[in-house]
């Protein structure tokens, strides 16, 4: 079950907004969420009571973006467990809520860990579920932290791409505190630069169909004060060829273990231009989005969402449910046939480097994520 909350006017203070948070109102434990198919027009809540209304809302993009993924689907099982309700059901529903974004299997698996060795121990359920909702909490923590790493190991990257400053970057779909424990990827080593004054101008793609970029990157962008310029998707050519896109910073939802990277479809176009006028293709992510069980590019199951998303346009206020029709303005002849997937793969070749929060992998290969993959381990251990 599900309900909707508008914010206070206090709430709305940009440093303010939880983009996910547990609370325990007297009712019982929910996990509440920033309805981000409701921005930029409105910041109301999303308040899940149970699995299914954190399903549907992954599903329906309230929730999205990989490293939140993993934190909401860790949450979500810990919901589950303190309600009482089946969490092995539970679980599985929200690992295959988006079969791409591998942090939302990470994080389901991480708190249902968690729950099993309790229960093993001989804790009982009420243990058990603390120590799912533990499990889920020391996740956000480390994604917050992460995501402080990647900007300062991102910034110190484009630093020395790009000596001397100005950095004129191009991003697509959105990276930032909204889909993170922190204030992101990709974007928070834009904001970085930002903030240290290297950054001349942030190039946002309006990402089609569901205008990611134009509702949320650019929301983001105007919140915290950066210098941004809206484009349409395919502008970005005349952009390479006028010479006015230094770096290019992008998140991933999967990356294989040959370094292939699975990102919001429009990526890979931006890849191959960016190898042509030889300008840097960066892409930035958690280790946990590198899946060493995924061998290359092919092997990623890439998620094709419904086609109304590209033959209606979707205002923001109008939510979007299931596989009917969204309810929006047409732009399509009644009965066009749609191709809407919302990943596209970049293979290895076309990546200058991947970001992550315990360093940087260049030229990217196989072997170099392997390592950085192990290194990650050990740390956490």
């Amino acid at each position: 079950m599900a309900d909707q909350r508008a914010q206070s006017g206090e709430d709305r203070q940009w440093a303010g907004i939880p983009v996910i948070r547990w609370d325990e109102p007297p009712e019982g434990p929910v996990l509440v969420l920033l309805d981000q198919r409701r921005l930029p027009a409105e910041e109301v809540e999303f308040v899940c009571t149970d699995a299914p209304a954190l399903v549907e809302a992954i599903r329906t993009l309230a929730v999205r973006g990989a490293p939140l993924l993993g934190i909401a689907g860790a949450y979500g099982v810990a919901l589950a467990a303190v309600r009482g309700f089946d969490v092995e059901e539970a679980a599985a529903a929200l690992a295959e809520a988006r079969p791409t974004a591998v942090n939302l299997a990470v994080g389901v698996r991480r708190a249902l860990a968690a729950f099993r060795a309790a229960l093993a121990d001989g804790g009982g359920q009420e243990r058990a579920a603390a120590a799912a909702l533990d499990a889920a909490r020391r996740l956000h923590r480390e994604d917050a932290e992460g995501s402080a790493r990647m900007a300062r190991h991102g910034l110190a990257l484009l630093d020395e791409l790009l000596p001397g400053g100005g950095h004129r970057v191009l991003t697509h779909c959105n990276s930032g505190a909204l889909v993170s424990g922190g204030e992101g990827t990709a974007f928070a080593v834009a904001l970085a630069a930002h903030r240290a004054g290297r950054l001349r101008r942030l190039w946002v793609d309006e990402t089609r169909p569901l205008l990611q970029g134009a509702r949320l990157t650019a929301y983001e962008a105007a919140r915290n004060g950066m210098a941004y310029t809206l484009l349409t998707d395919n502008a970005a050519g005349s952009l390479f060829a006028a010479g006015e896109v230094d770096a290019v910073l992008v998140g991933a939802d999967r990356i294989a273990a040959d370094g292939s990277v699975a990102n919001k479809v429009g990526s890979y176009p931006l890849a191959v231009l960016a190898k042509y006028h030889h300008v840097p293709f960066i892409v930035v992510a958690p280790v946990t989005t590198v899946d060493p069980a995924t061998p290359d590019g092919a092997s990623i199951e890439v998620e094709q969402r419904p086609g109304y998303e590209v033959t209606e346009f979707i205002a923001p206020r109008v939510p979007m449910a299931g596989a009917e029709a969204g309810g929006g303005i047409p732009v399509a002849p009644l009965g066009t046939q749609a191709f809407n997937p919302a990943f596209d793969v970049t293979p290895p070749e076309l990546v200058t480097a991947i970001v992550t929060e315990t360093g940087v992998v260049s030229p990217v290969t196989a072997e170099a994520l392997a390592v950085l993959c192990d290194r990650s381990r050990q740390v956490t251990i």
